[in-house]
């Protein structure tokens, strides 16, 4: 198996889920670890030793009657880079692109992940098109992907007509400007009709109004 295979394994993306969702240095038993990651002890445990070996992660010895741990290593060289990956993929993009593919497709047009604090909170930004998506199912949804993944979200519905015509003093114009933005709905990612431009609706308005002036055939 290749270092890339092996980093990319379901396992590795697994446990790195867990890991990376998790505030910084939290540590796990590697019990858990296996359970919070729906894997088997012994295929976590293993998998475990190739993380160590890699320097990915690294074991806290155990203290009086507590288990050995597993965290992160933030000294690892490739850390941050890693991070970046897992979060753009399979730690973070993936579970939001698909709950939002799924439970708002007639309303999403666009979404990024704009990006984390300290705690681990990821902020989004979601834009809407004609349909505005309920905001009670919104929060539900958000508060129960937030669960499984363990790390809290924020979560900001704007209308796609102020995202494209955001000014530079939009509070949020900034935090699009980072580069630890990415997008993970793009338009044309999902059945969300676009709003109706201003000009297209003076247009619709006059076609209606010529129609009702005609005389009756």
């Amino acid at each position: 198996m290749s270092a890339a295979d092996f980093l990319f394994s379901p396992e590795v993306q697994k446990l790195l889920t867990v890991l990376y969702a998790a505030p910084a240095d939290e540590q796990f038993p590697t019990a858990e670890l296996a359970r919070r990651a729906r894997l088997a002890e012994p295929e976590a445990t293993a998998t475990v030793g190739h993380l160590v070996s890699s320097g990915i992660v690294k074991r806290q010895a155990a203290k009086a009657e507590q288990p050995e741990t597993i965290r992160i290593d933030r000294s690892f060289v490739f850390h941050d880079q890693l991070r970046s990956i897992a979060l753009r993929s399979f730690a973070a993009a993936e579970p939001i692109r698909s709950m939002l593919r799924s439970r708002f497709k007639d309303s999403v047009v666009r979404a990024f992940v704009l990006g984390e604090d300290e705690q681990g909170t990821l902020e989004l930004l979601v834009a809407h098109g004609q349909l505005v998506p309920d905001e009670a199912a919104m929060a539900a949804a958000c508060q129960k992907l937030s669960k499984s993944m363990g790390r809290h979200l924020k979560v900001h519905v704007v209308p796609l007509t102020r995202l494209n015509g955001m000014p530079p003093r939009d509070p949020l114009a900034s935090k699009l400007a980072a580069a630890t933005v990415h997008e993970i709905i793009a338009l044309g990612d999902t059945k969300a009709a676009l709003p109706v431009e201003r000009g297209g609706l003076l247009q619709a308005a006059r076609k209606r109004l010529a129609t009702l002036g005609r005389p009756p055939a």
